[in-house]
């Protein structure tokens, strides 16, 4: 895995939500606090493509199309961008 940037909070909002780098496909998401969070990707215009649950303490990669935008229920969500094999 190659990191792309540096990790930062998700938006938490649709209109801050962040692609985590230009040329990003895949994105690296961890929550850090002790309650699972909501987390949403849309589309360029702001339309929800999908929504998943992750679990407190989790780490997890997102594979997305590179315009697609994502944002989380608490800041406590952060991603950086990655490159994946």
């Amino acid at each position: 895995m190659r990191v792309l940037g540096s990790e930062a909070a998700c938006g938490t909002t649709s209109g801050a939500a962040s692609t985590f780098g230009a040329n990003s496909d895949d994105v690296r998401l961890v929550n850090t606090g002790s309650t699972n969070r909501l987390v949403t990707i849309t589309d360029a215009s702001g339309n929800t493509v999908a929504t998943f649950t992750l679990i407190a303490g989790e780490v997890t990669f997102v594979r997305k199309a590179r315009d697609e935008k994502i944002f989380a229920a608490h800041a406590e969500v952060r991603g950086v961008g990655v490159v994946t094999p």
